[in-house]
């Protein structure tokens, strides 16, 4: 993991709007051909690795990465339809963008509505709620329970981000998403829309080459599909030199540009994940399609100057688990025991200021 100068520092001297302003257009054409080629080799895939079934599940498993790779990237144009950046017209992005989901297993305005309060929090110590990975501060990890700190290592273990995360959060909690409120009339009515139709469209395909068929080909590319996402999403916002801030010193930009990274791809996995690396560029201006992001990458040098990640280097963000307000940046559990003699040492001095200055003593002491 690099980083140089960040663009971040200058978050309130920049006009970003009008930077990226000309690459917010999308064109018709190009989100169509994306759509119609990514669909039609996901469905060829399907069937490959359907027949596949003939020589061997083996051969069904090796089938089920690419055919996975395609759900990747049609989740990825259901997300520039969320942001109303695949199509201009709000009515279309809405269709397909709910045709996908059925594909996806993700509730289309359910998780559009979701994802709009990650990007709208996203950073901010103060509203992490929906949308996000749970992430404790250092202090808050260590004034739970033995019992609790358990649980949160349990959670943030890489097998249950990457093998049971996935299997919950697309196969059960998106058929029924408990943490969202009553009130959401039209996120609701998403989810029942998406399982209805999801319960046609397995029961046709059982139908049509039997469940255990089924089950043998879609199982593997969900469970995949689903961990790539996740593992994406994960390192796009957690590494060490990440952004956390309460509210009251909360920037968006600053939030965008410091706490999304940069993770660089092969070319075609950058294909395959429609361009979702250049994550900080989406943060900033979310209305930017897919096909537009390298090139405002490309043309804008102060973009350039943000963290950068590899596949090899994201590997070791998995282990890092708690933000330490003090130095701001994430840390992982075996540097819990240096962390503590160093909190330990400042409360013992903030204890002595408390007494005279209160006004003094940092929020993250109290």
């Amino acid at each position: 993991m690099t980083t140089s100068s960040r663009a971040a520092e200058a978050a309130d001297r920049i006009d970003w709007n009008a930077i990226l302003a000309p690459y917010r257009s999308s064109v018709l054409g190009r989100s169509i051909w994306q759509l119609a080629s990514t669909t039609l080799l996901f469905v060829g895939l399907w069937v490959l690795a359907y027949r596949a079934l003939a020589v061997g599940w083996w051969l069904t498993l090796v089938l089920a990465v690419p055919t996975a790779m395609m759900v990747v990237r049609l989740f990825m144009l259901q997300h520039d339809c969320g942001h109303g950046s695949f199509f201009r017209s709000r009515r279309a992005n809405t269709i397909v963008g709910a045709i996908l989901g059925v594909i996806t297993l993700v509730p289309y305005t359910y998780w559009r509505k979701t994802h709009a309060i990650h990007h709208a929090t996203s950073g901010d110590l103060d509203g992490r709620d929906l949308g996000d990975i749970d992430t404790l501060t250092v202090r808050e990890y260590l004034s739970r329970t033995r019992a609790k700190r358990l649980l949160y290592r349990m959670y943030r273990h890489p097998l249950t981000l990457l093998v049971v995360g996935p299997a919950w959060q697309f196969i059960l909690k998106h058929r029924l998403p408990l943490d969202i409120p009553r009130s959401w009339k039209r996120e609701w009515a998403s989810v029942h829309g998406t399982n209805i139709a999801l319960a046609v469209v397995v029961g046709v395909m059982c139908w049509l080459v039997g469940w255990k068929a089924f089950l043998a080909v879609q199982l593997p590319i969900t469970l995949i599909a689903g961990a790539i996402g996740v593992y994406l999403f994960y390192v796009q916002h957690q590494y060490e030199d990440t952004y956390w801030r309460y509210r009251e010193a909360w920037n968006y930009y600053a939030a965008g540009l410091e706490g999304a990274s940069h993770l660089v791809m092969p070319r075609f996995l950058q294909w395959c994940t429609a361009n979702i690396g250049l994550h900080h560029i989406h943060h900033v201006a979310s209305r930017i399609p897919n096909y537009r992001l390298q090139q405002a990458f490309d043309e804008n040098p102060i973009l350039q100057r943000v963290t950068t990640l590899t596949l090899p280097a994201s590997v070791r963000t998995l282990w890092l688990t708690l933000w330490d307000e003090d130095e701001r940046r994430l840390v992982g559990f075996r540097e819990l025991r240096q962390i503590r003699e160093r909190i330990a040492a400042e409360l013992e001095a903030g204890a002595a200021v408390l007494a005279t200055r209160p006004e003094a003593v940092p929020r993250s002491w109290r």
